[in-house]
């Protein structure tokens, strides 16, 4: 748990015991996870308490935020020294229209976008939909 509390102080983020395990949780499923995945875990927390643990980890660049297009919102948590830069920083991500898990693709980079003048882009997104691996091995 020290390693998570580091990264979560470095983030500027408090290291509470709900928090901590609200990390540990999101970054052992390696996928986007909706707030309802998350109250499922934590049957007994305060939803409002989750939904507070997301968004400051999202407003401090702990999880990044995911639309997949399904209309749930999603979250995933960064890598080390993502900073979610909307500049330099952005990656695909892909969800399965089989089993509907979400994943980021981090090594797959979106590249910079020259906007024309007087154009702020203010979010990016990309995702790519199929079958994941899991699924296609199923299916073969």
């Amino acid at each position: 748990m020290k390693e998570i509390e580091n990264i979560l102080e470095s983030k500027g983020v408090r290291p509470t015991a709900m928090r901590l395990l609200i990390y540990k949780f999101m970054a052992k499923k390696e996928r986007a996870l909706a707030l309802t995945d998350i109250e499922d875990a934590f049957e007994k927390a305060d939803r409002t308490t989750l939904y507070r643990t997301l968004k400051t980890f999202e407003e401090k660049g702990v999880v990044h935020q995911i639309d997949d297009g399904t209309g749930v919102q999603k979250y995933a948590v960064c890598d080390q020294g993502c900073n979610c830069d909307l500049e330099q920083d952005l990656h695909l991500h892909f969800h399965c229209n089989t089993c509907g898990e979400t994943v980021c693709l981090t090594e797959q980079k979106i590249p910079h976008i020259n906007l024309p003048e007087g154009f702020v882009a203010e979010d990016a997104n990309l995702v790519l939909k199929g079958i994941c691996d899991k699924c296609t091995s199923v299916a073969s």
